[in-house]
Order: structure tokens, then C-alpha cells, then sequence
């Protein structure tokens, strides 16, 4: 495997330990991020968001795998189906129905994203796991248009194979913490197969995920996941809401706003 696939396996690695640790995690960011580090996020966040607009109606790069959208295609064990009210959504967490529903719209490829999940992931992960919030990842590949690959997507593919596998929020920090150093260079699929490996999957299970990230079984689930992005006119990533109304991006960064914000829902 070449030097960067090795130094991705290690960032994997230190990635798991992280989410292992996720307390201590948000108690560090909720003390180091600060007013700075919000405006760094935001600002992010806007220049993703003027990307996605842009990428509308734009013609695929040359070069690569272009995957269409397929109603009929599989989607990865106990994600939404199309016909749901968060269609082809990854739900996470413990919240019954009663609790407020927190949406993520992301792209694996999105430095904001990346930004995001840094300053609070660990947070809004937390909130899911206690029950005090439904999270449902909403993944979409938009950024394929504009860097010329196909990357996200076959990201977002892989991330069904490791949900199938048990593996749903381990796989998705560690791609964040494996985030290309140059926007644009994306991934090989063999850096997907080290993650799963360095997250934990293995024996038969392993075999079945390499077998399904080489196959690209989820890659229309990807596809049909970011045709919902473009119909729902959201502007760009990231973007969150609280049960369907949007909540700002700063808020989702602070920990303690974001609670204040879950709270505020679930008393209306």
C-alpha cells in the first residue's frame, strides 16, 4: 500500500481511539473552540454552500465512474428507503419517536464538513446515544461535480458496507479524520478497506465489506441519496435542521447551544 493509503491507516487508527473516548472528546472542544473557531466553521460553510449552488445543472467530469440515481437499488441495513420522510437518510442513535429529529446534510469531501465534525461530532453523536435527539445523516455527493471524481460517492458507498457491518459512526468519524490533505485528491478504495479494517471489521465480515466497497453495492444508494440533496434546494454543505427547521451552523458547533436549541424543540 502506498505511503499516504499507510498514513491514512494510522490517522484511522488515532480516529477510533478518539471516538472511543468521545466524553472527553466534547469537553475538550466545548472548552478549546471558542468565538474564532465558530467564525472558521461559518465561513466554511458559506464558501460550501456557494459550491453546491453552482454545481447544479453541471456536466460530470471526464474520467470517472458516473453512477445514476436508481429507486430500485438496495440501501444499507436499517437506512430509510425512498419512500420515507428522510429518504435514503442514515438514522443513528437511540431517541424514540417523541424526541426532536436532528438532520445532517453532509459531503464527505466538504472541508466545513470536516470543520464541523471536529469542532462538535462527537457532541451531536452523544445526544443521539443518550436518546435526547433522532440523528439522521443525510450524505450526498455534490462535491464529485465541481472537484472531477467520483470520490464522495464511492465514499458514501463504503459507509454502507461498514454500516452493514455494524460500523456506522466509526466509519463516518474516521473518514472525516482521513480527509484529504489537497481538496480533491479523494480516496482509493483501498484506503476504505485499511479504515474498515483499522475500525474493528474483520474475519467473514471484513471479507463481505471488501467484497461490497470493491463491488460499489451502495454506490446508488449514494447516487439516489444526492438527487434528494438537489430536490430539496438545500444550498450546500453542511446543513442541519431541528424537526425541519434549520438551525445555524455556529449553533451546531457549540455543544451547549445545540443542546438549548434540541431543548427549545422538544418543549414546542
Amino acid at each position: 500500500m502506498a505511503s499516504g493509503s499507510r498514513d491514512r491507516r494510522e490517522r484511522a487508527a488515532a480516529a477510533r481511539e478518539a471516538a472511543q473516548a468521545g466524553e472527553k472528546r466534547r469537553e475538550r472542544t466545548v472548552r478549546v473552540i471558542g468565538a474564532a473557531a465558530v467564525v472558521v466553521v461559518v465561513a466554511g460553510i458559506i464558501g460550501a454552500a456557494v459550491i453546491a449552488r453552482n454545481s447544479e445543472g453541471s456536466g460530470s467530469a471526464s474520467g470517472i465512474e458516473v453512477v445514476e440515481p436508481d429507486p430500485s437499488a438496495p440501501v444499507p441495513e436499517g437506512v430509510y428507503g425512498g419512500d420515507s420522510e428522510w429518504a435514503y437518510g442514515v438514522p443513528y442513535g437511540t431517541g424514540g419517536e417523541n424526541v426532536p429529529v436532528l438532520e445532517l446534510w453532509e459531503d464527505f469531501q466538504c472541508p466545513a464538513c470536516a470543520s464541523l465534525e471536529q469542532a462538535n461530532g462527537a457532541g451531536m453523536a452523544e445526544l443521539a446515544e443518550t436518546g435526547v435527539v433522532q440523528l439522521v445523516w443525510r450524505p450526498t455527493g455534490f462535491l464529485d461535480r465541481n472537484l472531477g471524481n467520483d470520490a464522495s460517492n464511492r465514499a458514501i458507498g463504503a459507509w454502507g458496507c461498514a454500516i452493514d457491518a455494524g460500523f456506522t459512526r466509526e466509519f463516518h468519524d474516521a473518514l472525516y479524520a482521513n480527509v484529504p490533505e489537497v481538496e480533491g485528491d479523494g480516496w482509493p478504495n483501498e484506503d476504505f478497506i485499511a479504515i474498515g479494517e483499522e475500525i474493528g471489521i474483520s474475519g467473514e465480515a471484513f471479507d463481505t465489506f471488501e467484497q461490497c466497497v470493491n463491488d460499489g453495492t451502495y454506490r446508488p444508494w449514494a447516487a439516489n441519496s444526492t438527487q434528494e440533496f438537489y430536490d430539496s434546494g438545500v444550498g450546500g454543505t453542511p446543513f442541519g435542521t431541528i424537526d425541519g427547521q434549520e438551525v445555524g451552523n455556529a449553533t451546531l458547533a457549540d455543544q451547549a447551544a445545540l443542546l438549548a436549541a434540541v431543548t427549545e424543540a422538544a418543549g414546542s
